[in-house]
């Protein structure tokens, strides 16, 4: 019988794992590569497997996916909010934007991404939608109209509040999953929970095109499933 060599061997069984790292890393990278971050800690930690994104988030975070949306559509996504005894395993705001905008900057919502640094305060310069699930410590959820048209001339009129839950069953519970959808279309965009439609409000023509974002504070999640659908 023929024996292998030691050397022989190693160049066998690396070419037979290089391909696989490579197929592994390769899919790891397109998955972030449809995300950009705005973390104002500079110390997010983000790691992929699959289809899956796990953030760990000492601060304010927004996640942007990267493709502006328009016309008729539909977001879908599970999440989870992890309370596992971590340090930023935090209990509140698991938080989205969408049909975001920047009012000086309409073909460019990253022009400003290095000023906005995920400060959440920032924020208010944008057009949007956002849903703050689970907020103030998890005490509210609110859904919110951002118009940065005010931004420096009324604070009041700038998110004003257009409906806001505070009862428990609309309220984080730690390590579960959430089916969010989100759906713009024709005259309206409508935000569903595991699919009880929570929140609505009425489209002009095009308000409805935009980006859409997590946006997360001080906590540990776990997402997947993300897919965008023309509808």
């Amino acid at each position: 019988m023929k024996l292998i060599s030691n050397q022989s061997l190693f160049i066998c069984l690396f070419f037979i794992y290089l391909p696989f790292t490579s197929l592994a890393q390769t899919k790891t990278s397109s998955l972030l590569d449809k995300w950009t971050t705005e973390d104002q800690s500079a110390k997010m930690e983000i790691s992929a497997s699959g289809d899956t994104l796990e953030l760990v988030i000492p601060k304010g975070l927004t996640l942007w996916y990267n493709e502006r949306l328009t016309g008729n559509y539909e977001i879908s996504y599970h999440i989870s909010m992890l309370v596992n005894g971590g340090k930023y395993d935090r209990l509140s705001d698991l938080n989205c934007f969408w049909a975001a905008n920047d009012p000086l900057h309409p073909n460019g919502i990253f022009t400003r991404k290095e000023w906005r640094n995920g400060v959440f305060a920032n924020y208010n310069t944008l057009d949007l939608f956002y849903v703050g699930y689970g907020g103030n410590h998890n005490t509210s959820t609110r859904f919110r109209r951002y118009k940065g048209e005010f931004y420096g001339v009324d604070t009041e009129k700038i998110k004003p509040v257009l409906k806001e839950y505070s009862d428990p069953s609309h309220l984080l519970v730690a390590n579960q999953w959430y089916h969010i959808t989100i759906r713009v279309e024709r005259d309206k965009t409508t935000f569903f929970v595991n699919d009880e439609a929570l929140f609505s409000a009425p489209l002009t023509p095009k308000q409805g095109d935009g980006h859409f974002a997590l946006r997360l504070l001080e906590n540990h999640i776990r997402f997947t499933n993300f897919q965008v659908t023309a509808i």
